[in-house]
């Protein structure tokens, strides 16, 4: 490197450790501020805070290290080496404008520079500096986040609010201030909040707290609910205190000695949010029963639980190992406490369950079932998730009966015959120099012939009907032959794809042996058709649907190449068909549950015993059938009558309340209910009154059985033509 260029990259360098020097001295002041700007704002604040310092120190540093220049470096070298002669300018100026003897000058320094050692003129790290920074940022940025944060204002929960104006009279006792407070119970984490009216909707188990204030005042006040509690009010200086725990929703009314009765019959509504139980629901597996896939050495489970206050900080899995097989199975259960991930409403448990360290064998059935408890008090909520079932299944052909009751079987054998076609065809591609064109086609549209027999017999499982005459489901005209003239006769399903020949559209052709007298399958065999594969199509799973059907779209474009002559170009879609198959044999057990019928039992003694007891006579006359709640019926005619009335005088109101009490989970709003009912006691002359509890009534009501309606008369000519054919029938 010439003399030039060394000088150039010893100011690089310089410049370089003056702006990281700076940098390093100034970055801790950017979280300082930061963390200002998170104290009073949000995170997302703080961040751009962070960026906008760090590139102000960046640029500082940039210009710091900007004003070492030339004049800088000619100055320090001067000052650092004597061999310089104070000449260290004619290294940086034009060679034009350099006299002889400043140029020989100039030479001697750039030798000097060449070969002598070279000075470090970067500045020292300021060490110092960069550690008091540091300790005092430090210093800063903890007290910012430590110095407690001025709380606000608590809102005046039982701040008075002025109470709408009720017209009374000069003396009596009016309400003028009113406040409700709510203190919601402690697991829903829900603040205390204020009412300014004395309606709410408050969650189940909330401690309410009502704070009034009469005009003038009365000698005693009271809480008046609508199921009959009372609730004295107790006075602390010109204020009425009451309070209660509401475990569901209410109507109530204030009741003050020598108040207006308008006071007296204002109706307020309490409305009770209840805490829900935790909903769970499972991500994986997704589905219920699970055959284990080969190799498989773990089972993933995920599960999502969310709840509207919150959840248990775990949960409990519950794992149950099935062993065995008819009735000598035997349990094993444990249980593993799951922590979960979220919020504390929403949360996700995640585990892996580990097959081999469970046990988990041959034949086994593996059950796993969450609960999950929500932090309700004094007594949680449970939710269970479905029961999950891995299953290790045991030979696929045979019957056993497990945890979930019956496995059975059900494709047949004959669905392994698609096999049969393929080797036809390939035989008859072989074959096809030695055959005619029309010998050639004549073969191939019988494969295809085969191939849509078979489609057809699998279209069965999906609940399609059959078409086409009956004929075998492969081709038994020629035996298919390898090219060494041995017939590839490995396929013992043809025998058994006989029996599974289609009928053409219910049109049944007769069998070749005829039926046996007296034999039921038999005779059902020949003159009968069942659909017990059609019926099979429901008992499939959708994964097991939706491989059948993609095999029987191959097996569609199979024929369709088949028919036209063209063997070579079906082979790939019998070849995807074949495919298809296997995948629906490995999944061709299904699971039935273990119920039995539960018919009721034969009273033998009853049997022949020429007891009459209890017959109707069909000479008696009809009895009209009581009505099931006669109540609702009367009160219903009754609030037909007139206003005044004896019928509207006579309504049972004590009545409708007792069975609004029993009957409360048929009724959609029971407040509102009593609410109406409330009015029309109290005003018994209100039209609109009477219209609304009607209203709330009709949908109560047991709807009349359906009856004969008699005949219309007619008008005369009706008559006239019904006359003239009575007289037509009496001759």
């Amino acid at each position: 490197m010439n003399a030039s260029g060394q000088l150039r990259s010893l100011l690089r360098g310089v410049r370089v450790r003056q702006g990281l020097d700076l940098a390093l001295s100034c970055t801790p002041w950017a979280f300082v501020v930061a963390g200002l700007v998170l104290r009073f704002h949000c995170i997302a604040a703080a961040v751009i805070a962070l960026i906008v310092v760090l590139a102000l120190i960046a640029a500082m540093s940039a210009h710091s290290a900007r004003r070492l220049d030339t004049q800088w470096l000619i100055r320090r070298l001067n000052t650092l080496r004597a061999d310089m002669d104070d000449s260290a300018d004619l290294l940086f100026a034009s060679p034009q404008g350099l006299t002889g003897l400043q140029t020989l000058q100039r030479a001697r320094l750039q030798d000097r520079l060449a070969h002598a050692t070279p000075v470090d003129l970067r500045p020292a790290w300021s060490t110092k500096r960069s550690v008091l920074s540091l300790l005092i940022a430090a210093l800063v940025f903890a007290a910012i986040v430590l110095w407690p944060m001025p709380k606000p204002a608590a809102p005046a929960l039982d701040a008075l609010s002025p109470a709408p104006a009720v017209a009374a009279l000069p003396g009596q006792p009016r309400l003028t201030e009113q406040a409700l407070r709510v203190d919601p119970p402690g697991y829903t984490r829900l603040a205390p909040r204020g009412e300014p009216t004395l309606e709410a909707r408050v969650p189940q188990g909330s401690n309410l707290r009502w704070t009034l204030r009469f005009q003038p005042q009365p000698a005693s006040a009271a809480l008046v609910f609508h199921d009959g509690l009372r609730l004295p009010l107790r006075r602390q200086g010109e204020d009425w205190i009451a309070q209660r725990v509401l475990p569901k929703s209410a109507l109530y009314r204030i009741e003050a000695a020598g108040a207006a009765p308008a006071q007296s019959r204002r109706l307020y509504r309490l409305d009770v949010t209840p805490d829900r139980a935790p909903q769970l629901r499972v991500l994986e597996p997704d589905r219920g029963l699970t055959l284990m896939a080969q190799g498989q050495r773990a089972w993933p489970l995920v599960f999502e639980a969310t709840d509207d206050y919150g959840l248990a900080a775990a949960a409990q899995l519950r794992i149950t190992l099935a062993q065995g097989s008819g009735e000598n199975i035997t349990f094993r259960e444990q249980r593993i406490s799951l922590h979960g991930t979220g919020a504390a409403a929403q949360k996700r448990y995640a585990h892996r369950l580990d097959l081999a360290a469970l046990g988990f064998a041959v034949g086994d059935d593996l059950i796993v079932q969450l609960s999950v408890d929500d932090n309700r008090s004094p007594q949680p909520q449970n939710a269970l998730s479905p029961s999950l079932i891995l299953r290790w299944p045991a030979d696929l052909g045979s019957e056993a009966t497990g945890i979930e009751g019956m496995v059975k079987t059900t494709l047949p054998a004959y669905f392994r015959s698609q096999r049969q076609i393929i080797i036809d065809a390939e035989a008859l591609i072989a074959q096809r120099r030695k055959l005619s064109a029309d010998e050639f086609l004549k073969r191939s549209d019988a494969i295809g012939v085969d191939q849509r027999l078979l489609r057809l017999r699998y279209g069965q499982f999906l609940g399609e009907e059959a078409e086409g005459e009956p004929r075998l489901p492969t081709n038994d005209e020629a035996p298919a032959a390898d090219a060494d003239g041995e017939h590839k006769d490995e396929h013992d399903d043809k025998a058994t794809a006989t029996a599974a020949a289609p009928h053409d559209d219910h049109d049944h052709a007769p069998s070749a042996a005829p039926a046996k007298f007296g034999e039921e399958g038999a005779v059902l065999e020949e003159y009968g058709h069942t659909h017990d594969h059609a019926e099979a199509a429901t008992l499939l799973d959708p994964g097991t649907r939706k491989l059948l059907k993609a095999a029987l779209d191959e097996m569609w474009q199979s024929e369709l190449h088949l028919r036209q002559g063209e063997p070579k170009l079906a082979l790939p879609y019998a070849y995807k068909a074949l495919g298809f198959i296997k995948q629906v044999q490995q999944a061709s057990r299904i699971y039935l549950a273990r119920v039995g019928p539960e018919l009721p039992p034969i009273d033998e003694s009853r049997r022949l015993g020429g007891d009459r007891k209890g017959l109707a006579r069909r000479e008696d006359a009809l009895i009209a059938a009581n009505a099931a709640d006669p109540l609702l019926g009367s009160l219903w005619l009754q609030l037909q009558a007139a206003p005044g009335s004896s019928e509207a005088a006579a309504i049972d109101y004590g009545a409708l309340e007792r069975w609004l009490s029993a009957h409360d989970a048929r009724v959609a709003d029971p407040l509102a209910f009593a609410a109406a009912l409330d009015s029309l006691r109290n005003q018994p002359e209100c039209a609109s009154c009477r219209a609304q509890l009607r209203s709330l009534l009709w949908p109560l009501l047991t709807r009349p059985p359906a009856s004969v309606t008699p005949r219309d008369a007619g008008d005369a000519t009706d008559r006239r033509y019904f006359e003239a054919l009575q007289g037509e029938g009496g001759r």
